[in-house]
């Protein structure tokens, strides 16, 4: 079926296309893009003075499903990447049972044919149960579907173990997602160690115990030659290192999410749980680092951590509360708010980190708007001011770090492989 999209703004930057135009759509593919598209397709949507661009990547996805569908499943996580404009998503190993063998990713992937509203890709765990002992088949995972191998929500702390991993992930042509965290310096640690730890009487989490860790994994994906990517940088000391890789050639990326450069550790003040994630929010100084290697392209992806969880398990004590937050539904709204609204970014800038980069870490031959490509489009009001409210969650989970925030940027349809999955309407 025929799909047309009329007087949109089309911004691809893989192409460096930046044009007011038409998009036809048949099927599942971009036919063609240019001015006045006469066609006679039975669905057409009004883009005029609204942006078209890729569908986000959101490569840091936890959907809980297999073993904890009370947080969330494959079908509502989906359902928050559409209404956030996301029409891919990686989805991290660590479910019950987790991604550490091809039958379970065989699993995982039946019940993704059957739920999912977007493409829905696996990120297989590094060790067996994640337990940081015995190393996956990773040939096999690689095999059987996984784009990357990760044991996030850990770090693998055996450093022999790890050099193995990073050597097999080399070998089966894989990326190796890094949760960079040395319990050692961070355990029973809930805030981020400094001030307001101090102030509050709670346990910090040293910056320490994150860069710590980011410098033994670039050291061991050195000596293995393995593409090494970084999960949710939150310090100015990680930066550092990893732009320092950056220029002796290490193959290396690095990642951060919308809180790091949103918030700083003066928002656990007021005891609220959804401010509680891991790592921890930090200094404004590391924020600003953020958003200063976001510029320069030291970091160069954004994703999510979406990380939903029951009311039961966050509206409670600060200290017993679970880490992590959701953000798929305002990862773009949020990042356009806070990069592009400030003048840290420009629109193409920002979609390099939101769908190029993502995709080529991950092989894709997504994110771009293009003929004869999958036709996975968001179509943004770009000046809409809206309030996030508990209400607006398609997630199961609604511990969200911007509830009441004012954001611009408001996704007005989703569109994955030619279907419209997401429409404002």
């Amino acid at each position: 079926m025929k799909l047309l999209i009329k007087d949109a703004r089309i911004i691809s930057p893989a192409d460096k296309l930046d044009q007011i135009a038409d998009i036809l759509i048949d099927g599942s593919k971009i036919l063609k893009i240019g001015k006045n598209i006469k066609a006679g397709a039975p669905k057409i949507i009004d883009a005029a003075n609204k942006i078209a661009v890729p569908g986000l990547i959101d490569m840091h996805v936890h959907l809980r499903e297999p073993g904890r569908e009370d947080k969330e499943t494959v079908q509502s996580g989906t359902l928050a990447a559409a209404k956030g404009g996301v029409t891919s998503v990686l989805a991290m190993p660590n479910t019950d049972p987790a991604m550490d063998s091809a039958g379970n990713i065989k699993l995982l992937k039946d019940i993704i044919q059957k739920t999912a509203n977007v493409n829905v890709f696996i990120c297989g765990a590094i060790t067996k149960e994640r337990k940081g002992k015995e190393l996956v088949d990773i040939a096999a995972l690689k095999k059987s579907g996984a784009l990357a191998i990760s044991e996030d929500g850990n770090s693998v702390d055996d450093d022999n173990v790890m050099f193995s991993a990073f050597k097999a992930a080399k070998k089966a042509g894989v990326p190796v997602i890094c949760h960079c965290e040395d319990l050692s310096l961070s355990a029973g640690g809930v805030i981020n160690a400094g001030f307001y730890s101090t102030k509050l009487g709670l346990r910090g989490i040293s910056r320490e115990s994150e860069y710590k860790r980011v410098s033994r994994d670039i050291n061991l994906a050195k000596k293995s030659g393995s593409h090494i990517h970084i999960a949710h940088v939150s310090s100015k000391e990680s930066i550092e290192l990893i732009a320092e890789a950056k220029k002796t050639g290490v193959n290396i990326t690095a990642e951060t999410a919308p809180h790091y450069f949103t918030l700083d550790e003066s928002a656990v003040e007021g005891f609220d749980t959804n401010m509680k994630m891991n790592p921890p929010l930090r200094r404004k100084e590391d924020l600003l680092a953020l958003r200063g290697a976001l510029k320069e392209g030291i970091i160069d992806i954004i994703a999510s951590d979406h990380a939903p969880h029951t009311e039961n398990e966050k509206e409670i004590e600060f200290e017993r509360a679970a880490f992590g937050v959701i953000g798929l539904e305002t990862l773009l709204a949020v990042s356009y708010t806070e990069l592009v609204k400030t003048k840290i970014l420009d629109w193409p800038q920002l979609l390099m980190k939101l769908t190029v980069n993502p995709a080529r870490v991950l092989g894709l031959k997504k994110g771009l708007v293009k003929e004869g490509e999958d036709a996975d489009i968001a179509i943004v009001s770009p000046e809409t001011e809206w309030v996030v409210e508990k209400e607006f969650f398609l997630s199961k989970s609604k511990n969200s770090p911007f509830i009441n925030k004012k954001l611009f940027g408001l996704v007005e349809y989703t569109i994955c492989k030619g279907s419209i999955v997401y429409s404002k309407g």
